[in-house]
C-alpha cells in the first residue's frame, strides 16, 4: 500500500532505498505507533530520511502526497467532534459576560471538589459540570471570568486561575541572532569595565610617554585586559501565554548572552515562587530553592525579570495561587524577597505596552516593581538600563 509514497519521495529527490522501506514497513507491522498521520509522518521521517538537512524537502513531499490521498478520498459525513464541541462554544456578548457569576477563591476551590464527587459523565456547553465550551466555571474552551481549565486547550480568554493539565516547557534558544543587534546595542548601556587579571594589553598611550621620556629607547608598558564587569541574574517566564512572545524573548536572551559576561539564567512560570530551574525538560526533578539563590547571588549583582505578568491576581495575592503546584506563601511576598536581595532589578514585558491598562496583574506587579517595568522594545530596555546603571 505504501509503493506509491516510496517512489513519490523518490520522485523528490529525496535518496530513499529500498531497504529503508523494508524497514519502515517492518515497523508498522510491530504496532509501534498509534494509526495517526502525525505518527506515521514521525515514524516515516526516521527510517527514511537519515540526513537533517533533507527534512525540509521531506517534508514537502510528504504534504503533497498526502493532500492527493485526501483528494481521493470520499467525503465523511458524519460531523467530527471538534466541530461539535466548537457549536457548544458560546459567543457571550460584553454584558452576558459581565453577569457570569465570580465565586471567589476559597468557593470556587469548594464548588471543584464537589463536581469532581458528584460527575459521573461527559458534559459540553453548560454552566455548572466540568466541561467543554459554555460558560461553566470548570472545563476547557468556553469563558468563565474566574475558572479552573481542566483536560484541554485554552479558548484565548486566558483568565483561568488554575490550569489542571501535564505542561511541556522548552528552554529559550540563546543562539538566536536574527533581530538581535538593536537589542544589544540598547543592552551595552549597562556595561562597566575595568581591567583585570595579568598584564596582557599594550598600552600605548603610557608606552609612547614612557619611551619619549627615556630618550627614545623603547620601554613598553603593559596593563590588564579590560573586562565586563557587570554580574546580571536573569529569571524567564515561560510557558502560557509567554508562548506568544518566543522570538522576541530569544532575541533578547541571545543579546544578553552575548552583552554579558557573567550572566546566570533562572526560569519560572507566571510569578516567582519558592523555588526556580535552569532546564525546563528537568524542571520538575531539578529545582533550585529560591532561598539558596537568595543567598547565592550578593547585591553586586543586577536583577532583570522577563515575563507579560499576565495571570490570575490570585497567582500573586493569594498563597495557593499558582496554577500549577500549592505555594504556602504568595507571589508578592517572593516578589518583594527579590527586591530585596537586588535593589537594581528591573522587569521587562514582552506584552505590548498598550494592553497593559487591561490586566490588573500587570498594574499589580507594575506596583510592587515600584514601577520599574519596561517594554521589549529598544526604547524600553535603554531606560531598564538606565535604571540598572544608578
Amino acid at each position: 500500500m505504501l509503493i506509491d509514497f516510496f517512489y513519490h519521495l523518490r520522485a523528490r529527490k529525496l535518496p530513499v532505498s529500498v531497504q529503508e522501506y523494508l524497514t519502515l514497513l517492518s515497523a508498522l507491522q510491530t504496532s509501534l505507533m498509534p494509526p495517526s498521520i502525525d505518527d506515521f509522518y514521525h515514524l516515516a521521517r526516521m527510517t527514511l530520511v537519515k540526513d537533517e538537512t533533507l527534512f525540509d524537502r521531506y517534508d514537502q513531499a510528504f504534504g503533497e502526497f498526502y493532500h492527493t490521498l485526501q483528494a481521493a478520498t470520499p467525503t465523511d459525513k458524519e460531523i467530527p467532534l471538534d466541530w461539535l464541541i466548537k457549536e457548544f462554544q458560546k459567543n457571550l456578548s460584553p454584558e452576558e459576560k459581565a453577569a457570569i457569576e465570580k465565586h471567589g477563591w476559597d468557593k470556587l476551590m469548594e464548588l471543584f471538589k464537589e463536581r469532581l464527587e458528584e460527575q459521573k459523565e461527559r458534559h459540553a456547553g453548560g454552566n455548572k459540570w466540568i466541561g467543554t465550551g459554555g460558560s461553566s466555571a470548570f472545563g476547557h474552551g468556553g469563558y468563565h471570568p474566574e475558572g479552573i481549565r481542566v483536560g484541554g486547550p485554552s479558548a484565548g480568554n486566558r483568565t483561568a486561575i488554575k490550569v489542571w493539565e501535564k505542561r511541556e516547557y522548552r528552554d529559550y534558544d540563546d543562539q538566536q541572532e536574527l533581530g538581535t543587534r538593536n537589542f544589544k546595542m540598547a543592552l551595552r548601556r549597562l556595561r562597566r569595565f575595568a581591567r583585570e587579571g595579568a598584564d596582557l594589553e599594550l598600552d600605548l598611550d603610557h608606552t609612547i610617554a614612557s619611551t619619549a621620556k627615556n630618550a627614545g629607547f623603547l620601554d613598553l608598558q603593559m596593563v590588564p585586559e579590560r573586562h565586563n564587569t557587570v554580574k546580571v541574574v536573569m529569571l524567564l517566564d515561560v510557558g502560557g501565554s509567554m508562548d506568544d512572545h518566543i522570538a522576541r524573548v530569544e532575541e533578547l536572551f541571545s543579546a544578553a548572552r552575548s552583552e554579558f559576561r557573567h550572566l546566570d539564567v533562572y526560569y519560572f512560570h507566571n510569578c516567582p515562587y519558592e523555588s526556580l530551574w535552569q532546564n525546563n525538560r528537568r524542571r520538575t526533578a531539578e529545582r533550585f530553592d529560591t532561598w539558596d539563590i537568595l543567598r547565592k547571588y550578593n547585591d553586586d549583582w543586577r536583577l532583570i525579570i522577563v515575563g507579560d505578568a499576565t495571570m490570575s491576581p490570585y497567582e500573586i495575592l493569594q498563597p495557593g495561587g499558582s496554577v500549577e503546584h500549592y505555594n504556602k506563601e504568595t507571589g508578592a511576598a517572593w516578589l518583594q524577597r527579590l527586591l530585596e536581595n537586588w535593589p537594581k532589578s528591573v522587569w521587562l514585558n514582552p506584552e505590548p505596552e498598550a494592553y497593559w491598562q487591561y490586566r490588573q496583574s500587570i498594574a499589580i506587579i507594575k506596583n510592587i516593581m515600584h514601577e520599574r517595568m519596561y517594554g521589549v522594545t529598544v526604547s524600553g530596555l535603554e531606560q531598564a538600563m538606565r535604571a540598572l546603571s544608578k
